[in-house]
């Protein structure tokens, strides 16, 4: 039989990182093995779901990458299928209609925890055979009374409860709209799903479910329940921790596959390994290695993993997405150093495209100010001579690149007889307005001549100016 899973959100909210791994678990087991992957938007809630959050799931899944085969599929295009699924199982007896009231309801829930009981129905219309005049029935699921439901779940291993444990699940409010549990199974059934993976906040589901299943006479899925990603305090992850759209990491400047690798990793591995390809999470990913316990989102670990992508990214592939982002910010790079060879030599200092940017930003831009504490402390009246000279010699320059302008930085320092610290930190700042850069050599060669020497000279003025306040 072939493979076919299914990625089942709600659209009452953005696609948020546990959707996500659940969509990506769900993409990579059926790439794995030859199957399909199919999208179904459950949105019968219609007062919660909107136009807005169908589209940023839509946008969460187009910019990890996880396409699927069939799809989108609309739960509210589907209400003849249930209609159907509910008549039949009224017309075989696993199914009836409950006349009772809200206020009996609401009783029997009083009562029951008084007496500390579960909550549950009592069964008073089970056997009721004659309409209530006036009163608009729930269609109620017959569950059974004795015997158990087993779970062989795929990575919690089996789980086994006690029919006694389940009531009569509502699977038709008296509106005519049907339940999550009838919708679900009706849509698996119908879509031939053969592997449900979800988060284990569906397991108390999942018996119902089975029980619906059964009374079809329809083959079961395996299931698979992930457990939750938690905060750094262990709790479920909520807004809270910061859990925010997959799409405001796009904004912030994660890469898609950083993001695959690392939700790849919040409960699965493969032996030590923590970095991996698209297709090498296609090669190795199997639900039996997915680990039982919750797994904490870890905003560093994701910056690493982010990093180590970049850092097998291509010149051409990390330049253009620099020369985007420096596009977004409305910076003209033009007249300035080639992208792509900027964003090698910035590559190993920055964790994103949106960091690598900003420390992009200076190569391309003359308008800045030195920063305080920097100038201060590098931009000092016992510098004046030291970039004086080093005015004179890179306007002289007649080879413009790391090597020719070490030896001109080296002979700098052999004839005022400094160390390389008093000239690399002083120069540094008047090249960037700060005291990080990657190799200063680099840097001159990277910024250009006629604005080196330009950024050069305004530093010996911002020191004779220092210099003219101090002796007033």
């Amino acid at each position: 039989m072939k493979v076919r899973t299914r990625f089942a959100p709600s659209p009452t909210g953005y696609l948020h990182i546990g959707g996500a791994r659940t969509a990506l678990f769900s993409w990579l087991y059926a790439k794995k093995n030859q199957g399909d992957f199919i999208l179904r938007v459950e949105d019968t809630d219609r007062e919660r779901s909107s136009d807005e959050s169908v589209q940023a799931i839509l946008d969460g899944m187009k910019w990890l990458g996880l396409d699927y085969d069939e799809g989108p599929f609309f739960q509210t295009e589907r209400y003849d299928l249930y209609r159907q699924v509910i008549e039949k199982l009224l017309e075989t007896g696993h199914a009836y209609h409950c006349y009772c009231s809200k206020e009996r309801l609401d009783e029997m829930r009083e009562l029951a925890t008084a007496e500390k009981r579960k909550p549950r129905y009592d069964g008073t219309c089970r056997h009721r055979t004659e309409p209530v005049d006036g009163v608009r029935p729930v269609v109620r699921f017959r569950t059974p009374e004795t015997g158990t439901v087993v779970i062989d779940d795929l990575v919690k291993g089996p789980i086994e409860i006690d029919n006694a444990e389940l009531d009569d699940l509502v699977i038709c409010r008296s509106d005519g709209n049907p339940t999550y549990n009838l919708t679900v199974v009706a849509d698996d059934i119908d879509m031939g799903i053969t592997h449900v993976v979800r988060g284990d906040d569906h397991i108390n589901n999942t018996p119902r479910q089975i029980h619906i299943f059964q009374a079809l006479q329809a083959p079961l899925p395996a299931f698979a329940h992930l457990p939750m990603i938690l905060g750094d305090d262990g709790k479920r992850m909520s807004k809270r921790h910061g859990a925010v759209s997959v799409t405001q990491y796009s904004e912030d400047g994660i890469l898609p596959d950083a993001m695959l690798n690392y939700l790849a990793r919040l409960g699965w591995s493969h032996g030590d390994q923590e970095l991996f390809s698209v297709a090498e999470l296609k090669e190795y990913f199997a639900l039996e290695d997915c680990q039982r316990s919750g797994s904490v989102f870890d905003k560093t670990k994701l910056l690493w993993v982010n990093q180590q992508h970049l850092s097998k990214l291509s010149s051409d592939e990390l330049g253009a997405l620099l020369a985007a982002e420096l596009h977004a910010r409305q910076i003209n790079t033009e007249g300035g150093p080639d992208v792509s060879r900027l964003a090698l030599l910035l590559r190993d200092r920055a964790q994103t495209i949106k960091e690598m940017a900003q420390q992009s930003k200076i190569y391309y831009i003359d308008d800045f100010d030195f920063d305080d504490k920097a100038a201060t402390k590098h931009l000092r009246p016992v510098a004046f001579d030291v970039m004086q000279a080093l005015s004179e010699k890179l306007k002289a320059c007649e080879q413009w690149d790391a090597a020719a302008l070490k030896e001109v930085l080296d002979s700098v320092a052999e004839e005022l007889g400094v160390g390389f610290g008093k000239i690399g930190q002083p120069l540094r700042v008047a090249l960037t307005g700060g005291s990080a850069s990657p190799d200063i050599a680099e840097t001159l060669a990277m910024i250009g001549q006629a604005r080196s020497v330009h950024r050069v000279d305004r530093a010996v003025q911002f020191i004779e100016q220092r210099r003219a306040n101090a002796d007033r």
